[in-house]
This record gives C-alpha cells, structure tokens and sequence, in this order.
C-alpha cells in the first residue's frame, strides 16, 4: 500500500530533536505521548485508533520514538511512520476493554525490558484521551519511577510551524474559505439546518485541485435566532426563518492542520443593534490583528481587542483567541498559548492561532472569527471569507 506521507523523515527528526532538548531543561529522562496530535506530530501516525489506549515513547538517549498500540493498528504505524519495524510495538488484543487488565500494563513492561523503570518520564495530564484508569496502571506498573505532568511540553514545541506546516495551514484556509462561501449562499428561508451541514462536510471533505480534506478536530456548528447566543449547538431539522440572525463556525483540515472560521449572516435587514455589534467585533478584530507580529505578548494583543469593544460599549469576557495547527477530535485548539489576560507567551513568527472574536449577549450573538499567521506584518488571515455581518 501507498501511503502519501504529509512530511519528509528529517522534518520529523527535527522536532525529536527539539523535543530532547525541552525534555532536558524540563528534567524528564522518557516522555509517555498519549494525544493522538503528539503521537502524529512525532511520527506521522495517523489512523482512527485514539479510542483505545496508545502512546508514543521518546527516550533522551533513543534516536527514534517507540510507538505503541492496539495490535491490528500496528500496521497503521507501518504504513504512516518512517519508525524502525522494532519501534512499533503492539499490545495483546485480549487487554481492548478488559474488565481488569490494561494496556499499559504491558506498556509497563515496555518500559522495564528496556531499563527504564526508574526513569524519569513525563505524560500528558491533560490529554484528552488520557484516562485515570491508564494513569492508575502506569503508576502500579512503575512504582520506581518519577511520573509527573509534562504540562503539555510537546504541544507548546509544536506552537511555532516549519514552513512545511504552514502550507498545509494554507490550503486549510482555501479550503475553509470555499466552504464558508458555499454554506452562506446556502441560507436561505425554508432551507433546513442540517441541510447546510451536510453541504459543509462534502465542501470540507472534496477541497480543492485534488487537495482533499480531512475530517475535522470539531464538528460544523450552526446556530439560530436566539441559539446565537450561546457558541457551541449544533445543527436540527428545524428550517430557517423569514428573519433572523445565524452564526456558523466552521472549519477545514489539511493533512489535520486545521483552519476553523466563523462568520454571521442575517436574513432580512437586521436590527441595528446587531449591525453595531458586528461593527465593533469587526474594527477590534481588526486593530488586535494587525497588532499580531513577533514581541508582542499575548494578552497586549487581547488588551487591544478589548479597548476598541469596550469603545464601542461591549466587553468580551472569554479569551479571544488560541493557537492551533495539527489535531484531532475532539478540538482544534493546541491547548497552549491564548488571547487573554496574563497570557505573557510571546509572539513568534509562525504561530498560528484561531481569532476567535465571538461576543455573546442575553438575546443573540455575532461572531467574525479568523484564523491567522503570526508574521513580521501582523496577522496574516488564512481566509478571504468577507469580514462583515453578511445580509441574506
């Protein structure tokens, strides 16, 4: 089989690399990778296997990572990986949901075969596929050893994207802005909400000049008339109104780099409170991106944003933005650097973050998001979707 690998072995060395080194000023002698965007941005690993138990290893002193994983995945990690065949070490079937055996006990013995039960090894706490019952077995199975939280350390080597990752983050943003152009002209009175989704998932998936889609770390949301004023519902039967406001947050993902954008329509003139609310999002959103180069902190750039809202007479109380890039289900967020208060990360050229400039009031809500690139410049849009309350 064939297998079309999204990145050359030395761009995978690389970041191994960078990783030993965090590992080293971080104290950690093996890192034990359970999310599913670690293990691929180390690898290459993709396959749909993130519902059982899987890591991927790095030792400081080991010239290659050790995958491991469900025995009929173990092939996935051939195809997709540049690994050594030795360094793709599968778990027996039996221990899939097993009433009272686990997978990382024989992960455990893993990590005894090669020396390494005393060592001090560093897991993803806050992984979404980290269970308490994994970690249970890892301590009991590793009771000499030093296990801690690695506090994301290989997600915050990935903030920073190669260039090889930044052309995947484009044609993300291509293919998010024919997506999103396509689902607006869709609204229309009568047409029902999960009618446009689906639309949304043939447009993400098709992409574009045979650029194909992957799925997406986050489900097409939609919301409707007073659904507007809450981020996160999804789509019904329910059709569209006469009349009324409608935000989308979409998104695309390009060999799982993700693009996610949101945009607010209204069919019919809208009342002119919506009109200012999406005005102001639009200006601050403006300013606090062009405000986005290298040496700028963080929360300076949400400080910005918050000046120009509060101006207008609106306040945004949840962060404004987070950095993205590879992943998974069930989100796109890298679960590192944000758009708010006491955040002092400090920008880079090539971070990227989803601009996420949604205001949610009592009644309704307006979001006019945009995912960007840190640049010399400012923040360089992925998208060209236009920026304004869109009239149906």
């Amino acid at each position: 089989m064939r297998f079309e690998k999204a990145f050359e072995p030395a761009e995978f060395a690389r970041r191994v690399m960078d990783v030993k080194h965090r590992m080293q000023e971080a104290g950690f002698d093996l890192l034990i990778c359970q999310d599913p965007a670690n293990m691929g941005w180390l690898t290459g690993f993709d396959g749909w296997s993130f519902y059982t138990p899987q890591a991927v290893l790095v030792h400081i002193e080991e010239d290659w990572p050790i995958w491991f994983g469900r025995e009929q995945d173990a092939k996935s990690a051939h195809i997709t990986t540049d690994l050594p065949a030795e360094n793709v070490v599968p778990f027996s079937e039996p221990l899939v949901h097993h009433a009272t055996k686990h997978p990382f006990d024989e992960l455990c013995d893993l990590v005894v075969s090669r020396g390494w039960s005393a060592a001090r090894i560093g897991v993803d706490f806050d992984a979404h596929y980290y269970t308490a019952r994994a970690h249970q077995h890892l301590v009991n199975g590793l009771p000499n050893a030093a296990i801690s939280d690695n506090r994301e350390l290989v997600n915050w080597a990935r903030l920073i994207k190669s260039e090889a990752e930044l052309v995947y983050m484009r044609e993300a943003g291509r293919i998010i802005t024919d997506t999103m152009n396509n689902a607006i002209a869709r609204l229309k009175p009568g047409v029902r909400q999960y009618e446009v989704i689906a639309d949304v998932y043939h447009d993400q998936i098709t992409g574009y000049d045979g650029k194909y889609g992957d799925y997406t770390g986050l489900c097409p949301l939609i919301q409707v008339g007073e659904g507007t004023s809450t981020p996160h519902l999804t789509w019904s039967a329910e059709p569209l109104p006469e009349t009324g406001l409608i935000v989308m947050e979409l998104g695309a993902a390009r060999r799982h780099y993700h693009a996610p954008l949101t945009r607010t329509a209204h069919i019919g003139p809208p009342p002119d409170e919506m009109k200012r609310l999406a005005d102001a999002i639009v200006e601050s959103g403006d300013r606090a991106m062009e405000a986005m180069k290298p040496g700028v902190t963080c929360e300076e750039v949400e400080a910005i944003w918050q000046t120009v809202l509060k101006r207008h007479g609106f306040e945004k109380k949840s962060r404004v933005g987070y950095s993205i890039g590879l992943n998974y289900p069930p989100d796109w967020g890298e679960r590192t650097a944000s758009l708010r208060p006491g955040d002092k990360t400090i920008l880079q050229a090539g971070m990227c973050f989803h601009f996420q400039s949604g205001v949610w009031l009592d009644d309704f809500g307006a979001a006019i998001s945009e995912p960007v690139i840190v640049t010399n410049g400012g923040g360089k849009r992925l998208c060209g979707v236009a920026r304004e309350l869109i009239i149906i």
